[in-house]
């Protein structure tokens, strides 16, 4: 079934511009180590909130597949997207605060959410998840 695989993206894509817009604004009225310490904590939330929401949605999808798509597609966009188009650089993977951490982060929250959504979903649950 596709519509699981193209949720997670839609979730994971939803990840990925909050954590922009946190960059963007917090550039716009913060300092740029503000901004970098903010997006530090509300990447991993984020990535949390969303990977808790669908796997209560999606309980066939395992932990591991959840965060390890959530994260993947946020390295690929700021890999092929961010850092060549809009940063014009690839500076910004010098920088552990930055983009190191937040991908660390984003992983083991994704991962944690993910089974914290998946917690008391038993085979019944699962089962009621499939027929809709």
């Amino acid at each position: 079934m596709l519509k699981p695989q193209l949720t997670l993206i839609g979730f994971a894509l939803a990840g990925w511009a909050i954590c922009g817009a946190t960059i963007g604004i917090g550039r716009q009225l913060l300092s740029m180590e503000a901004t970098l310490h903010l997006h530090a904590v509300v990447a991993p939330v984020a990535f949390f909130v969303l990977a808790w929401w669908y796997s209560r949605r999606f309980p066939a999808t395992s932990a591991g597949r959840v965060s390890g798509t959530m994260l993947g597609i946020v390295v690929g966009l700021d890999a092929f997207l961010v850092a060549p188009f809009i940063e014009q650089s690839y500076d910004m993977f010098r920088s552990w605060l930055g983009t190191w951490l937040p991908f660390a982060l984003i992983l083991v929250a994704a991962y944690a959410g993910a089974r914290r959504g998946l917690r008391g979903r038993g085979p019944r649950a699962a089962a009621a998840e499939h027929s809709r």
